[in-house]
């Protein structure tokens, strides 16, 4: 199936638009509202639902690979989850997990 680029472009007016609004119907008509204690509490969590929803797909099937988990980017997500739940530093891990991420990708090939 072929679409025009007029469609194209309607798809990409329409996503925008849905996503405008979307932010806007919890910035614009409540960001000025003090939110309940329950949902400052769920979205606190947003950030480890999302996070790990990224960073996944790119240990499991990394596209550097064809799609097939190595043993370069296996090691860098353990050392990185083990160093921030150890140290409880996101600097730390992050650097942690890079530094291992090279030193892999170096000794792996």
């Amino acid at each position: 199936m072929s679409m025009g680029a007029g469609q194209i472009w309607l798809i990409i007016a329409l996503i925008g638009a849905g996503t405008y609004l979307i932010r806007f119907s919890f910035l614009g008509l409540i960001g000025d509202r003090k939110l309940p204690a329950w949902v400052l509490r769920h979205l606190r969590y947003t950030p480890v639902a999302i996070i790990p929803g990224l960073v996944a797909p790119l240990v499991a099937w990394p596209e550097a690979t064809g799609g097939s988990p190595d043993p370069a980017r296996l090691a860098a997500a353990a050392v990185t989850l083990s160093v921030g739940y150890w140290s409880r530093s996101i600097l730390l891990a992050i650097t942690a997990g890079a530094v291992t991420l090279a030193f892999g990708l170096t000794l792996f090939g």
